[in-house]
């Protein structure tokens, strides 16, 4: 029976805890990943961009980051990306600052853009024509829009 219960103390400890390739002890329940830091990064940048628009909405503006992420014009980070001075209110008012919760439709918008669901078609810019004050904008080509966002190439 003490064989039994040191197994089982054995296997439980095992199993909440795992040994990353450099050696450092990391909870198996905590979110270490580079992939899952990324959509907490992307999805409190979309939150501040997006919310209040539909899922698809959201999924659109990720894409749109994800897009520039790609594109020779912007930084080749996410977050170089998102920190691009300028590129984002969420940035520059603060609400990037505010975690996200794994289980948010916003967190599930960005990691369906993650996988390369891309409603934008493309763009790499997107505004609210009601509240832009930039008239450079205006000069992309529009590719859709999407609730209150025009999305332009």
């Amino acid at each position: 029976m003490l064989t039994i219960l040191c197994w089982m103390f054995v296997i439980a400890a095992f199993t909440t805890s795992v040994i990353s390739n450099n050696g450092v002890r990391q909870s198996a329940n905590t979110s270490n990943s580079q992939s899952d830091k990324d959509t907490q990064l992307l999805a409190r940048c979309v939150n501040g961009e997006a919310r209040g628009e539909t899922y698809i909405g959201q999924v659109a503006v990720a894409a749109v980051i994800l897009n520039r992420v790609r594109h020779p014009s912007f930084p080749n980070s996410l977050s170089g990306v998102i920190y691009q001075p300028g590129a984002f209110t969420a940035v520059s008012d603060g609400q990037i600052n505010v975690p996200i919760d794994t289980s948010a439709t916003v967190y599930k918008a960005c990691r369906d853009a993650m996988n390369g669901y891309d409603p934008s078609g493309g763009a790499i810019y997107y505004y609210n024509p009601a509240k832009t004050t930039n008239k450079w904008i205006y000069s992309r080509q529009v590719v859709k829009k999407i609730g209150k966002h025009t999305f332009a190439k």
